[in-house]
């Protein structure tokens, strides 16, 4: 192939090439345009580098040259033809003169060939589609990753495209998902449980003290004196169940509450009917009226949220007792399996004052399970618009769910839970924590602090590449970091209909034919009350879904009588 260009200058990991005048194929042929690989031969390797810049200002004085490019070096082609090696980084630098030729489809292929049995096929370069796009599974998990994308771009399927790929690479990971909008229940078919307020289990006491404040305020500041309350009877709470149980075991040894050394968040049973006796106690003591409202209202409090039916997933058997971690851990996060590595919390239907702190025990549990287990089971824990959770501003959000989540972020990777970061805002997210996650799959991004907080993040020398994120075409991708041999721009392969996320079918703005009349308004509202009321509504179909013993697992939210379910879910939480 007739060489199109020369090196004119080096400067550290940027070259600039003159474009020969001589060149027969002319500059259409070429296509010597941005975003471009081109190979630079060198005495010893054939150099890889990406077009950034064209231009035919500032040319040299002669009339070799036509126009000339920027380029980035980005690593080199190393051996002969039958044994050729690609590796990043640049060790032989190019001279002056070294001819420059648009990169051959083999040279590509050696690039990006998979280097080891545990690559995913995730899609096509834009450049060449006949050339595979892989990513490193170990390299991706075990250094945390993050999918970046305005709405509408394709990255609800590029996720479940990511996510199914690495099922199948990686059989026995578990996956933990919170999946905000209910959109992934049909993603992966029956690898995966999915969960919603119907059919789980969370028991009130395995809420730290933060927490359960959050849950018992509605997410606003505490009361401090009742606060001092709460905090002085959940240990002695705690005390207490243990006592019965252990009153059963010893005959009628008792043992003093107060001797055993429960603290506010140590995660054993206990029951609220004993934490409101002890209010009750406490407040019979009192003389002082105006002492004794207090305790009044927060027993009031406890007992309001106790008896709210949007709660049940709390505050079932709350009186009864029954340690049941150990069922609840297994039940989550899929130990065992039981051909269902992966879990799909769907979030949009749980009330919006405790989603943050439900999201905040998952977190720290899943945290803690793996830091206490010593990382024998990895799991991915998947974070769907994180900027919710992890906001940027500390006024923003739950304290403790963006501490949970920076945990993971910082030192889950030693006990085997490795985190991945959805976000359509990458801006808003947690600086520190986005820093930790070494593969950035970038997708359109038209804001201009999305983009700025992507330069700082990627340290590659190919950061020119970010200056195509703007005019991304959907699914179109551009791949930083660890998990990929270079950053690549390319294309994620079409998803299967049944892996595809309710998002990319969305409701369409033209109504139906048949047209709404009051039974479908009398059907809605009856969904409605059915959220916050004890009875069942007779055309409520997820009735059936209510699991009749702790261990059948019910389906996921369905639409029925032509309602969609995400846009009549209920109690979504409003972007703050």
């Amino acid at each position: 192939m007739t060489s199109f260009g020369r090196v004119i200058s080096v400067r550290g990991s940027l070259a600039r090439v003159g474009l020969l005048a001589a060149n027969q194929m002319g500059l259409s042929a070429v296509r010597a345009t941005v975003g471009r690989f081109v190979s630079i031969r060198c005495a010893n390797s054939t150099l890889v580098a990406m077009i950034t810049e064209v231009s035919c200002e500032n040319l040299p004085a002669s009339d070799e040259y036509i126009a000339s490019a920027s380029v980035d070096l980005l690593g080199e082609i190393f051996g002969g033809p039958e044994r050729t090696k690609f590796q990043r980084g640049v060790t032989n630098y190019p001279t002056i003169g070294d001819t420059v030729d648009l990169i051959t489809n083999q040279e590509l292929r050696t690039v990006y060939a998979p280097t080891g049995s545990d690559q995913i096929h995730i899609g096509t370069l834009q450049q060449d589609p006949s050339v595979l796009a892989y990513v490193d599974v170990e390299e991706m998990l075990s250094k945390h990753f993050a999918v970046l994308g305005s709405t509408g771009v394709g990255k609800s399927t590029g996720v479940s495209l990511l996510l199914n790929e690495i099922l199948q690479a990686r059989p026995n990971l578990r996956v933990f998902l919170l999946d905000v909008h209910n959109e992934y229940g049909r993603c992966f078919g029956d690898r995966a449980l999915v969960l919603n307020p119907r059919n789980l289990k969370l028991p009130f006491w395995l809420f730290n003290f933060e927490e359960i404040v959050d849950v018992l305020f509605a997410g606003r500041p505490g009361v401090p004196e009742e606060l001092d309350i709460l905090a002085e009877v959940i240990p002695m709470a705690k005390g207490i169940y243990t006592q019965y149980q252990n009153a059963d075991r010893l005959g009628l040894k008792r043992i003093d509450p107060k001797t055993i050394a429960y603290t506010v968040d140590t995660p054993v049973p206990f029951r609220l009917v004993d934490l409101i006796s002890l209010i009750d106690e406490r407040m019979g003591k009192l003389e002082n009226r105006s002492s004794r409202i207090i305790y009044h209202k927060l027993i009031s409090r406890i007992e309001t949220v106790r008896n709210d039916p949007r709660y049940a997933f709390m505050f079932d058997n709350a009186n009864v007792g029954g340690d049941t971690m150990a069922e609840v851990i297994s039940y989550l996060f899929r130990l065992p399996a039981n051909g269902k590595p992966m879990t799909i919390m769907q979030l949009a239907g749980f009330p919006a004052e405790v989603v943050d702190s439900v999201v905040s025990v998952l977190c720290r549990m899943a945290f803690d399970f793996g830091l206490w287990s010593d990382g024998a089971s990895p799991l991915l824990f998947v974070c769907e618009e994180a900027h919710r959770y992890a906001s940027a501003d500390r006024n923003i959000g739950f304290g403790p769910t963006r501490k949970a989540i920076s945990r993971i972020a910082k030192e889950g990777r030693k006990y085997g839970v490795y985190l991945g970061l959805i976000t359509q805002r990458p801006a808003e997210l947690d600086a520190t924590i986005i820093s930790q996650c070494n593969t950035l799959f970038a997708m359109r991004l038209a804001n201009d602090r999305d983009q700025a907080l992507l330069r700082s993040a990627v340290s590659d020398a190919a950061a020119n590449l970010l200056s195509f994120v703007p005019s991304l075409g959907t699914r179109e991708v551009l791949a930083f970091g660890e998990g990929v041999a270079l950053p690549t721009r390319l294309r994620f392969k079409e998803v299967p209909i049944h892996q595809l996320p309710r998002s990319d079918s969305a409701t369409s703005t033209i109504p139906s034919a048949a047209g709404h009349d009051t039974h479908f308004v009398s059907a809605v509202l009856e969904r409605w009350r059915g959220a916050t009321s004890h009875r069942d509504v007779p055309n409520d179909p997820s009735i059936n879904e209510r699991p009749a013993a702790r261990t059948i697992e019910a389906p996921m939210l369905q639409p029925s009588l032509g309602l969609d379910p995400d846009r009549f879910s209920l109690l979504k939480k409003p972007l703050r």
